[in-house]
């Protein structure tokens, strides 16, 4: 993933770098899973997330960004509304590392220099490379294996941000995150596999976060 990470940066980094606004902070809210154990409502925070946000604005209209969030999640046949689920009584927890890179584009002109408090929606979207507990199923329910499992996701955040004063900005943000595997569960490890097959997990970030500007006077590209 490493390598990944080191491509992007390379193809998308303007050579006037150091004249652009470059902005990082905490990053921090609720996370919720999606797939075939517990509730399967997509907005449905039930444990804690936190992490770091690093914003690299290119133009007044797209940003390079990485982040690096933590989460534990879990779900619980228990809290579903599927009667089958209820009677299965299956439920984990797994704790994930997540690196993701991408660009962030706004609807609206967005210029840290104005001196005006704007603000503007936004849609990000890019790669994620996580780390997770290796879960494994079995009659009796999901277990973990010891070890580490590692995938990829693709992320789909929709967000709204605003310029706090002259040195902050804050954020809110709704992430979905579609994992390549469906396995995140322990569901399809080759054991004992269960639920669908056919539909890959999923993991929802719900959150808040606040930059400070490292460099506050900008140069922007012609890509405005």
């Amino acid at each position: 993933m490493r390598y990944i990470l080191a491509v992007l940066l390379m193809t998308l980094t303007p050579t006037a770098a150091l004249s652009q606004q470059v902005e990082v902070g905490p990053f921090a809210g609720g996370a919720n899973y999606v797939g075939d154990v517990g509730a399967s409502t997509y907005i449905n925070p039930n444990t804690l997330f936190g992490g770091f946000l690093f914003k690299y604005n290119a133009s007044t209209r797209h940003s390079y960004r990485l982040s690096l969030l933590y989460t534990e999640l879990s779900a619980d046949d228990s809290n579903s509304r599927d009667l089958r689920r209820q009677e299965r009584g299956y439920s984990f927890s797994t704790q994930l590392l997540e690196i993701s890179a991408g660009l962030e584009f706004t609807f609206e002109k967005f210029n840290l220099t104005r001196s005006d408090n704007h603000g503007t929606p936004y849609l990000y979207t890019g790669v994620n490379y996580y780390f997770a507990d290796q879960l494994t199923g079995t009659p009796q329910g999901i277990e973990k294996k010891g070890g580490v499992a590692s995938n990829v996701s693709i992320p789909i955040s929709l967000g709204y941000k605003r310029r706090l004063n002259s040195f902050l900005t804050g954020g809110i943000e709704l992430g979905a995150r579609y994992a390549l595997t469906d396995n995140l569960d322990g569901s399809h490890s080759g054991q004992f596999n269960f639920g669908n097959p056919n539909s890959n997990d999923w993991y929802i970030f719900t959150g808040l976060y606040v930059t400070i500007f490292i460099n506050k006077k900008a140069c922007y590209n012609n890509f405005e």
